[in-house]
């Protein structure tokens, strides 16, 4: 049992040094991501076309709109974007800043071009107006587009895209499908314009204008046109990545420097690492051999969460920064709780093994409550907030997890290979 141990234990440090290797950015190849306030990024205004939208629903619209945005570019919650609507008069804008990237092309590629899909219905005048200009339409001197108006159906309301071939003449269209507000919306135009074209528009383009035959339910439909198969596939997946509510124009671009600076993360870490010392020091004079294998554990801890940050790889901000700097406070804090329990059971005069396994159990329930109350904490934190909040919430729950193993683990079995030998006697143990 002991042999089993010590070699689980030997397999774990090993796993440490390779871990400590990979963290050390010039060794591991692969840097720290740093957050928009530690290194700069992008800066980018967006302004939005609400003129198609209720004047009640243009919050709501300018929600959603935000969130397709950081859904894109912040899909795990890990890149950690700030993005924010703003009013300026009358005008609604999409602020976006992204941590790292100096190039506002880059910036511009990685919220992408998404389509904004929209239908046209023919306007009031339609068989009129078309009767008057039927020449200047077929000699292309008037546009197309002239005849169709705004309707309230958009790509807000689209549920899925996807890529389907004609049977007969193999030609790719993309099909679409409205979620149940937009089915009611596709029905109701439908059967307000039978016998007339519904155009389909792509970023202000006319890609097709079919005739409705009839009132169509159940809010599917295709968009048809002069497709590639690739054409077709692209847009499908860039509609399905989140199609925008409303569109949007690009009025404003720059590249920021960082607003913290080196000199202030220096001195952040600086601090964390004074922390750290510190910690292991009151262990160590305190607790003596156990709070030395303590030490070793909780050393081992801040190895493979780092690692793990790296590997996500999780962007970290000062926010996050002390997020994980709280869970290890979290960390020797299991360790406090369980060799106070260990010290009730030596007085009790049991056998060193027994107090190891009896100050883990007795130690248990406060640990698991404790640390399971901040992990719910974090999970609220992460689900409902926003930007640097998210951070410090992912840092702080991954950083929970990986204590827990650490504590309750690494240090039980670091104990464990000293069953049996002189160190067990209490005095070489503890004051």
């Amino acid at each position: 049992m002991k042999f089993k141990t010590c070699s689980i234990l030997i397999i774990i440090l090993a796993i440490a040094v390779l871990a400590g290797l990979f963290d050390y950015s010039k060794i591991g190849g692969k840097p720290f991501k740093l957050g928009l306030d530690l290194q700069g990024g992008s800066h980018l205004v967006y302004q939005a076309d609400l003129s198609g939208i209720e004047e009640e629903d243009h919050s709501s619209a300018m929600r959603g709109l935000r969130d397709v945005i950081e859904r894109r570019v912040n899909l795990f919650g890990v890149v950690e974007p700030v993005v924010q609507t703003e009013i300026a008069g009358e005008d609604y804008r999409l602020i976006i800043e992204l941590a790292g990237i100096k190039n506002v092309s880059e910036a511009i590629q990685l919220i992408g071009q998404t389509p904004y899909l929209e239908f046209r219905e023919p306007r009031l005048d339609y068989e009129e107006f078309v009767e008057e200009n039927k020449e200047a339409l077929q000699s292309g001197e008037m546009d197309f587009g002239e005849l169709f108006q705004p309707s309230p159906l958009t790509g807000r309301y689209l549920e899925e895209a996807k890529i389907v071939f004609n049977q007969t003449t193999y030609e790719p269209s993309v099909s679409i499908q409205f979620n149940e507000e937009g089915s009611k919306i596709f029905e109701e135009l439908t059967e307000k314009n039978l016998e007339k074209p519904i155009a389909v528009y792509i970023d202000g383009i006319l890609i097709s204008a079919p005739v409705v035959r009839e009132k169509i339910s159940g809010g599917k439909a295709q968009i048809s046109g002069r497709f590639t198969a690739e054409e077709a596939r692209e847009l499908a997946r860039n509609l399905n990545a989140g199609a925008l509510p409303v569109p949007i124009n690009l009025i404003s671009q720059q590249t920021i420097g960082p607003t913290l600076g080196a000199i202030s993360l220096q001195k952040s870490l600086r601090a964390g690492v004074v922390g750290f010392l510190a910690v292991i020091i009151f262990m160590i004079i305190f607790y003596r051999l156990p709070g030395f294998l303590a030490s070793i554990s909780l050393i081992i801890y801040v190895i493979f969460a780092l690692a793990l940050f790296k590997t996500i790889p999780i962007t970290l901000t000062l926010a996050g920064i002390a997020g994980f700097i709280l869970s290890i406070g979290m960390a020797i804090d299991a360790n406090v709780l369980i060799f106070s329990r260990m010290r009730e059971e030596r007085r009790e005069g049991k056998e060193f093994e027994r107090t190891i396994e009896d100050g883990f159990n007795r130690a248990w329930p406060s640990i698991r409550d404790s640390n399971f109350t901040t992990l719910i904490v974090a999970l609220i934190l992460f689900g409902f907030g926003t930007s640097f909040v998210k951070g410090f919430a992912l840092t702080l729950g991954l950083g929970i997890l990986i204590s827990l193993f650490s504590a309750i683990f690494i240090t039980k079995n670091f104990l464990r290979c000293f069953v049996n030998t002189r160190f067990e006697k209490w005095g070489k143990l503890w004051k």
